[in-house]
């Protein structure tokens, strides 16, 4: 499979690595999730050349970038988004890392530069575009309990609340075995008060 250039793929790989890079990883596990979206080195081994020191950089761009994903409105993801972008985000430019993918646009400084920083700057501008094609914040944290994995919503219909399917099947799961017993179905996460 080929890197995956479109704006929700990039969306996607960032909440899937800023989950992955909040959990302390290993290299590995960060490579895994990078070459799952088609990432590939220029090397025939495909080897990203990944660090603990970049490991270490990147867990800290997934740390700014939770916050998008957990901001309460659009105007708070709007303006951690422009900061994260004034910051981040280089003059855009098309590249093919020397032949060795096709022409795609990059926002960081160049084609070798640090893993965080293309991670921040590609992910803030994924995030911006979902923003301004949907008028929303561009994802969520997972409200299931014991979950708090970042995703990217969907742009229709009501917001979305869960990560995933399984993790909303077992949210409801558990509410109705609750109701069932007569037991609170345990604290809800912030922000996902009833009204």
């Amino acid at each position: 499979m080929g890197v995956q250039h479109s704006t929700r793929a990039m969306a996607d790989r960032a909440a899937d690595l800023t989950a992955v890079l909040l959990a302390d990883p290993a290299v590995e596990s960060v490579s895994e999730v990078l070459h799952a979206y088609g990432e590939r080195g220029p090397a025939p081994s495909g080897d990203l050349g990944l660090t603990a020191e970049d490991v270490a950089a990147m867990r800290v761009a997934a740390g700014r970038l939770r916050e998008v994903f957990a901001a309460a409105d659009v105007d708070e993801a709007a303006t951690l988004l422009n900061r994260l972008l004034a910051e981040a985000a280089r003059p855009p430019r098309l590249t093919t890392h020397d032949g060795w993918s096709t022409w795609h646009l990059h926002v960081d400084s160049h084609d070798d530069a640090p893993w965080a920083e293309w991670f921040l700057a590609s992910s803030a501008m994924a995030l911006a575009v979902l923003l301004a094609d949907h008028q929303r914040v561009p994802g969520g944290i997972c409200a299931a309990a014991g979950c708090a994995h970042p995703f990217v919503g969907s742009p229709g219909g009501s917001p979305q609340r869960f990560c995933s399917p399984r993790c909303a099947t077992r949210a409801r799961v558990a509410g109705h075995r609750a109701r069932r017993t007569g037991a609170a179905p345990g604290p809800r996460p912030a922000g996902d008060q009833p009204a």
